[in-house]
């Protein structure tokens, strides 16, 4: 179990504090809107009511001894921009901050962010990427170049051996695990056949996993025709 502290309780942080405590971790979630606080006081595992923005009011939450905190402040860059300074100069581990545009993710990564998220733009991508192959299941953004994202297998996979498909070398893919139901087998080997009801779990960068989902789909396509 690992301990999340979430300043800043709108949609997206909200989404990630539930989230995490639905994954059995402790969050602490911060804002400084009753009505936030009090809405979430019986989902998280502690909300406190306080200035974001005050450092002294951070090192008094113990913020130091968390695994890691999200900034997700809304749409005051300059608040956003303050607590992730303030965070990084406490001692804290692993920053995540919310950035609203490309400029402002810029700022928070040479303050120190360890990670700069933009919500609109990555759920615009899952969006499209959904759009354009349903066979994608689930998606997670490592970083602005790569991603982890789980797909049913295609038609064209199943009855191949991981050997002939050869994902990392014809698309620059890895391959991190195989989920049937509920079971899951991490690091297959090259002979394991693929299953109609299989789903792949793959990680690489962004536009490889694009040109993959692109291909497949038009080859699946011109079978239909």
């Amino acid at each position: 179990m690992k301990q999340f502290v979430v300043f800043g309780l709108g949609s997206f942080g909200t989404a990630i504090a539930t989230t995490l405590v639905e994954l059995g971790h402790e969050v602490l979630g911060v804002d400084n809107d009753e009505e936030k606080v009090d809405l979430l006081k019986d989902i998280l595992t502690k909300v406190v009511k306080v200035d974001i923005t005050d450092e002294k009011v951070l090192q008094e939450l113990g913020v130091k001894n968390f695994d890691a905190a999200i900034v997700s402040v809304g749409p005051d860059m300059e608040s956003s921009i303050l607590i992730t300074i303030m965070l990084k100069e406490i001692g804290v581990k692993y920053v995540i901050s919310k950035a609203n545009s490309e400029l402002h993710g810029k700022v928070l990564e040479k303050v120190g962010s360890d990670r700069v998220v933009y919500p609109e733009r990555d759920e615009g991508t899952r969006i499209a990427r959904s759009l354009i192959m349903p066979n994608v299941k689930n998606q997670m953004e490592l970083s602005s170049r790569y991603s982890i994202i789980e797909i049913a297998a295609l038609p064209v996979f199943c009855e191949k051996t991981l050997e002939e498909l050869d994902l990392p070398g014809k698309f620059g893919v890895t391959l991190l695990a195989i989920r049937r139901g509920n079971q899951f087998t991490f690091s297959p080997t090259p002979k394991h056949t693929v299953k109609e009801k299989e789903n792949l779990i793959l990680v690489g960068e962004n536009k490889k996993i694009d040109r993959l989902i692109t291909r497949f789909k038009s080859s699946e396509q011109k079978k239909t025709k």
